[in-house]
């Protein structure tokens, strides 16, 4: 490889529906160690990876009709911390050292987050991935990964998404859509452009920690955006 990469610390964001592949729903190994090569990849250059999970495979709080929604959302923590575990085994299996931490206490499947535990893993050369969002409803993944990103001190917040960066409007409806190469928080926050929640976003600005969306279609995004190259669109 012998490529120096440009960010030392990275807070990684996988949709969830990214590890269903074209099953859309549960999960696919196949797509799920194609990622961990990548992964493995960022790791070998020196690269400190953290990881959150979205839950999108498997339940979507948003469309889980009349229930209450501080319990549909305690579901959808469940299934982030499904796919972390799931994530964890692609990982191990290409001979990375992981560790799950989890915002929801439960010490026998992987260990409570605590920040200073993850910093000595990523010194470690550990892959941390971290599950059930922020263990508080009402708060989506993405806003758990700005958190995160911001705790451990991350150079960049990757979102790898079905989408090759962010659009003036959804790209799958419309062919008119304009891809944006570089934008601003406050344009992404005024245009209302859909990145991710205004809470997230927020965060990212507040923490100065820029975004790069990109797409995870092609799974050597992930090494290749480590590196530096010019993919999707950066907010900054």
């Amino acid at each position: 490889m012998g490529q120096t990469p440009k960010y030392k610390r990275i807070l990684l964001k996988l949709s969830g529906e990214a590890l269903a592949g074209e099953k859309k729903t549960g999960l696919d190994f196949d797509v799920i160690g194609e990622f961990a090569k990548s992964i493995k990849k960022c790791v070998d250059a020196g690269v400190q990876v953290g990881i959150v999970v979205g839950g999108g495979n498997y339940w979507r709080g948003r469309s889980s009709g009349a229930m209450d929604r501080t319990r549909a959302d305690h579901i959808g923590m469940l299934a982030t911390c499904m796919n972390s575990l799931a994530v964890a085994d692609g990982l191990e299996n290409v001979g990375l050292e992981v560790r799950v931490q989890t915002a929801i206490t439960m010490p026998q499947i992987a260990e409570p987050y605590i920040r200073n535990r993850a910093m000595r893993h990523f010194e470690k050369g550990r892959v941390c991935i971290f599950g059930c969002g922020t263990g508080s409803p009402f708060f989506s993944t993405d806003t758990a990964a700005a958190l995160r990103a911001a705790e451990i001190e991350a150079d960049i917040f990757f979102k790898a998404t079905m989408v090759d960066g962010v659009y003036d409007k959804d790209p799958k409806k419309y062919d008119d859509a304009v891809k944006f190469n570089e934008l601003t928080f406050d344009e992404v926050l005024a245009k209302g452009l859909h990145v991710m929640d205004a809470t997230a976003a927020a965060m990212c600005r507040d923490n100065k920690i820029p975004i790069l969306v990109f797409d995870l279609s092609r799974p050597d995004n992930i090494y290749d955006a480590c590196m530096g190259a010019e993919l999707g669109t950066i907010v900054r």
